[in-house]
C-alpha cells in the first residue's frame, strides 16, 4: 500500500516545522516547489498495491535517488547525509527535523527495480520540462562514451579460477561430492602465473594457466554428471556461461569478461591512459549554448556510432517530444547523412559553396567540442564514472538518472545566481561589473 508524504504545513506543538528554520530562498528549496511531486506519485502509484503494511511515500523514495545522483552519494553514504542536512529533508516531503534513516539502503535498489527504466524516464524527462524555454532550438549535439561497469580488470586466470570456485559453490549447496575441489593446486597456480611476462618464467605461467583452465572444464564436466536432470535444468544458463568461458579465446566473437556482468563488452576508444574501457557504450544527445541533456541511451555490445544516432533521436521525440533540424557529430559517425527529416552534420563531409557557409559550418562544429566536458562531470559529479547497478537495465538507469542529475544541477545553478542577484538589489549595493560577473550574473540595463 501507498505511504502518505507528511504535510509539510501542518504544525506541531512539539517540534518546529523545517520552514520555520530553514531558507526557504535556498536554491534546493526552490527545485523543491516546481518539481511536480503529484505528477510523480501519480505515475507511480500503479505500482503498489492497494491491500497491506503503508510503504515509504513515494516522494520520499524519488527525492532520495534524486539527491543521490545530485551530490555524488552512494546508497548508504545518502543515509547520515539526509539526517545532517534539513534541506534534504524539506526536498523529500518532510515536515518536521527527522533523527533516524529515512530508510533502509536497501529500499532504494528495490524503488529502482519498481520503477524500472519507464520510471527512471519520468523523472528525467521531469528534469528537462523544468528547463522552460532553453529546450527550444533547432540543433541537437550528440556523442557516445563507456560507461564502465563494476568489475576487475579481467585476466584468463580470473575468470578460470572463479569458474572453479562456482562450480565448487553449485556442488556444497546441493549436496554433490565432487572428485577434488583443487584448493591447494589453484593457491599453487597462482603463484606460478605472477610475474607471468618476465622471460624466465613465460614457460611456467603458460603451463599454470593451461592447467587452470583443464581444472575448469574438468569441475564442469563433473557437476554435469553428478546434477540431476531437474537441477541441471535449473543450472542450465551458468553451466553454459561457465563453457563459454573456458572455450573462447583472444580473437572469438562475444567474449565474456565478467561472470555476474556476462553482458559487458569490450570497448575501444583510443584513450592515450585507458586503451580499453569494460562496460557499455552510452550515447548523449545535448543542446548547444545551454547544455541540456535531452536524450540518454545505452546499447548491448560495441555497435558503431552510426547505429546509436537514430535510436537516441527517437527517445527525445518519445519522452520530450523534442525534434531537431539538425544534428552536430563527430567523425565516428561516417556513413549517415540523414536520419529522418534531421540532418547529420560531419566535419569534412559537408562542402561548403561561399565563404559564410564556410564559416557557419566551422561554427557549427566547433560547438560540439561542447559535449565532452559535459560527458566529464556527468562521470566524475553525477555517478557514472563507474556503474554499480546490476545489469542492461543498471546500465540504462544509472545514465538516465546522471543525465538528470546534471539537469537539476544546472537549475540549482540557475537558482543560486538570482538569489544572490536579489539578494544584492534588495540591499542596494552597488558592485563594479567585475564583482558581478565573478559570482556568474547577468544584469539587464
Amino acid at each position: 500500500m501507498i505511504g502518505k508524504t507528511s504535510d509539510q504545513n501542518q504544525k506541531n506543538i512539539f517540534r518546529p516545522l523545517l520552514k520555520e528554520f530553514i531558507n526557504l530562498d535556498h536554491p534546493l528549496v526552490t527545485l523543491t516547489e516546481r518539481i511536480p511531486w503529484n505528477e510523480l506519485e501519480k505515475e507511480f502509484s500503479d505500482l503498489y498495491s492497494h491491500t497491506g503494511t503503508p510503504s515509504k511515500p513515494i516522494r520520499l523514495m524519488a527525492g532520495l535517488l534524486i539527491l543521490k545522483q545530485i551530490y555524488n552519494l552512494g546508497d548508504e553514504t545518502l543515509m547520515p547525509e539526509w539526517v545532517r542536512d534539513p534541506y534534504f529533508q524539506y526536498f523529500c516531503g518532510e515536515a518536521e527535523f527527522q533523527w533516524k534513516f529515512p530508510c533502509d539502503p536497501s529500499d532504494l535498489v528495490h524503488f529502482r527495480k519498481r520503477i524500472g527504466e519507464k520510471g527512471v524516464e519520468k523523472i528525467f524527462a521531469v528534469s528537462v520540462q523544468l528547463q522552460g524555454k532553453d529546450i527550444k532550438g533547432k540543433d541537437v549535439i550528440v556523442d557516445t562514451t563507456a560507461q564502465e561497469k563494476n568489475i576487475t580488470f579481467l585476466t584468463d586466470s580470473k575468470l578460470y579460477r572463479k569458474v572453479i570456485e562456482k562450480c565448487n559453490t553449485i556442488a556444497e549447496k546441493e549436496g554433490i561430492d565432487l572428485r577434488q575441489n583443487y584448493h591447494w593446486t589453484i593457491k599453487k597456480l597462482l603463484l606460478q602465473l605472477r610475474f607471468s611476462h618476465h622471460p624466465k618464467r613465460k614457460k611456467q605461467a603458460r603451463k599454470a594457466l593451461k592447467k587452470l583452465r583443464v581444472i575448469a572444464g574438468r569441475q564442469i564436466r563433473d557437476i554435469e554428471r553428478k546434477l540431476s536432470a531437474e537441477k541441471l535444468e535449473q543450472y542450465a544458463t551458468d553451466i553454459e556461461l561457465f563453457k563459454q568461458v573456458i572455450s573462447q579465446h583472444r580473437y572469438s566473437k562475444n567474449n565474456v569478461y565478467s561472470l555476474h556482468e556476462p553482458h559487458t563488452s569490450c570497448i575501444a576508444k583510443g584513450k592515450a591512459h585507458k586503451e580499453y574501457e569494460f562496460g557499455c557504450k552510452t550515447s548523449f544527445a545535448m543542446l548547444p549554448k545551454s547544455n541540456i541533456i535531452v536524450g540518454v541511451q545505452t546499447f548491448t555490445g560495441n555497435p558503431h556510432d552510426s547505429k546509436t544516432l537514430e535510436p537516441t533521436l527517437d527517445q527525445c521525440k518519445r519522452i520530450n517530444g523534442l525534434t531537431f533540424k539538425r544534428v552536430i557529430l563527430d567523425r565516428g559517425y561516417r556513413g549517415i547523412t540523414h536520419v529522418g527529416d534531421t540532418i547529420a552534420l560531419i566535419p569534412g563531409k559537408i562542402k561548403a559553396k561561399t565563404t559564410w557557409q564556410k564559416q557557419w559550418y566551422r561554427k557549427k562544429f566547433r560547438s560540439r567540442s561542447a559535449i565532452e566536458p559535459i560527458i566529464g562531470h556527468l562521470k566524475t559529479d553525477c555517478r557514472m564514472m563507474r556503474n554499480y547497478l546490476k545489469g542492461t537495465q543498471g546500465d540504462q538507469i544509472n545514465a538516465l538518472m546522471a543525465a538528470a542529475a546534471l539537469n537539476f544541477r544546472r537549475l540549482l545553478r540557475k537558482y543560486e545566481s538570482d538569489f544572490i542577484f536579489y539578494f544584492f538589489q534588495s540591499f542596494q549595493i552597488l558592485f563594479p561589473k567585475q564583482v558581478i560577473r565573478y559570482f556568474g550574473l547577468k544584469i539587464s540595463c
